[in-house]
């Protein structure tokens, strides 16, 4: 049986030891989750204005002359590359030195979540840093806004443009879709309404896909890496999504469909089911469900009044912990666990760092930032609790702790405060006669007690 405190830390944080001033009850983790975000204050993470540096400099160059197959530019395409990759490398680290870090765990889960649900992936070198440039831009702010404001943000951000091939999109009646035969591409409206929003099974039809396609024709980006509205590309004339028309044109039509998007009764029940099934269950309770769904939609999608919904909720508190720790969260627990902080994670060498932990996630099924597609990573246990997973896991508990911290902690300690009350007396019992201490600690991070939550 786990009492509040632990579930508080397990199932809504990033696991135990609590850091100093972590909030262990509904109320608590409300307000810090109200308050300012001190981790992304401790650990910056570039946004997309770097990129639109660097797309800078090279534009520059360009214009100065420079052949694009001269050495020199050659040589500078190169150094831009690196400057986007090491902005990638930082943000990874950064990511987890968060995660260990944050006496607010709950916000760090949240990011997490809702940059699984609007994932988006680098597909080449100069956009490596896309996905953490998105969450620090568009996803970060609004976690105790409104999901509205969250989704005009993500939907107009230039990593979920490129991504979803927007700038391709062209009404066909527009000048240049007149002029070049060309038509839209309706990827980015159908993953705004399938995944982002009402989710798939709503009630939707393809002419709804197709209409707000209609109305993104014309958003692109810019020769600076920035979005912009290109008139030339914009379909004319009205546009009519789910039994509303929008007559304003531009980018003003886009951002008042978004938001009526973000306000439909199918949304409210998506984004409640979603996070019942991330924070609670696999199966939530439908009572829970819900009631989530109910603060989300008679709030006018306010995430603070649909996190509270969540956090209160009775069903939200029961002591069976069937949810699986993804790779991630596996791995920043088992950091906390062993007493890495924030700053240990920064001062490792990053080939060390990409070896023990990133290459880890990718072969545990999870690469860091690149789901298969779209729709984010599975949240379903028996996705991640397989003969080859577990013994992957199992291989990192006994093995990557040495090379992380030194010297190891007490396995029996350990045990004691990373699973607390959780803690079995047949996994005491183990951990107290391991062959030597990293036996002794990989057991406790390998046990089912750990893994779940």
């Amino acid at each position: 049986m786990s009492n509040p405190s632990t579930l508080a830390a397990v199932r809504f944080g990033c696991g135990l030891p609590f850091p100093p001033n972590a909030p262990e009850t509904p109320e608590s983790i409300l307000t810090v989750l109200a308050g300012p975000d001190l981790m992304a204050q401790a650990w910056p993470i570039a946004g997309h204005a770097r990129y639109v540096e660097i797309i800078g400099e090279m534009r520059d160059l360009r214009l100065s002359g420079l052949d694009r197959k001269s050495p020199e530019m050659i040589a500078a395409r190169e150094v831009f590359i690196e400057q986007t990759q090491a902005a990638a490398r930082d943000a990874a680290v950064a990511t987890f030195a968060r995660a260990i870090d944050a006496p607010d765990g709950f916000r760090e889960r949240l990011v997490n979540f809702w940059g699984d649900h609007f994932s988006v992936l680098a597909t080449r070198k100069l956009e490596t840093m896309f996905p953490f440039a998105m969450i620090e831009d568009a996803v970060r702010p609004h976690l105790n806004g409104l999901f509205s404001d969250m989704l005009v943000a993500v939907s107009l951000h230039p990593a979920m443009l490129v991504y979803l091939d927007q700038s391709s999109s062209i009404g066909p009646n527009s000048r240049l879709g007149k002029k070049q035969s060309k038509g839209l591409n309706e990827n980015l409206a159908r993953e705004v309404i399938e995944l982002h929003s009402l989710g798939v099974g709503a009630a939707y039809s393809q002419t709804d896909v197709t209409e707000l396609a209609r109305l993104l024709a014309g958003i692109t980006i810019g020769p600076t890496g920035e979005m912009i509205f290109d008139e030339r590309k914009a379909e004319p004339g009205p546009k009519t999504l789910l039994g509303k028309t929008y007559t304003a044109g531009g980018l003003d039509d886009v951002r008042a469909a978004l938001r009526d998007l973000a306000l439909h009764p199918g949304t409210a029940k998506h984004v409640a089911r979603k996070l019942a099934v991330h924070f609670v269950s696999d199966t939530p309770d439908e009572a829970l469900v819900a009631a989530v769904g109910d603060a989300y939609h008679s709030s006018g999608g306010d995430l603070m009044a649909t996190y509270a919904a969540m956090l209160y909720h009775p069903a939200a508190w029961v002591n069976a912990t069937t949810k699986v720790r993804q790779p991630f969260d596996f791995i920043v627990a088992c950091c906390r666990a062993i007493g890495m902080t924030g700053a240990d994670i920064q001062a490792l060498n990053y080939k060390i760092f990409k070896v023990v932990i990133l290459d880890t996630m990718a072969v545990m099924g999870q690469p860091f930032k690149r789901p298969a597609g779209p729709n984010g990573f599975p949240e379903e246990a028996e996705e991640w609790i397989t003969p080859q997973g577990l013994a992957r896991r199992i291989t990192w508990a006994m093995r990557a702790p040495t090379r992380l911290v030194n010297p190891l902690p007490d396995p029996v300690t350990l045990a004691q405060s990373c699973l607390a009350d959780r803690a079995s007396e047949g996994l005491l019992w183990a951990a107290a006669r391991a062959e030597d201490i990293s036996q002794g600690v990989g057991l406790v991070l390998a046990s089912a007690e750990f893994n779940r939550r």
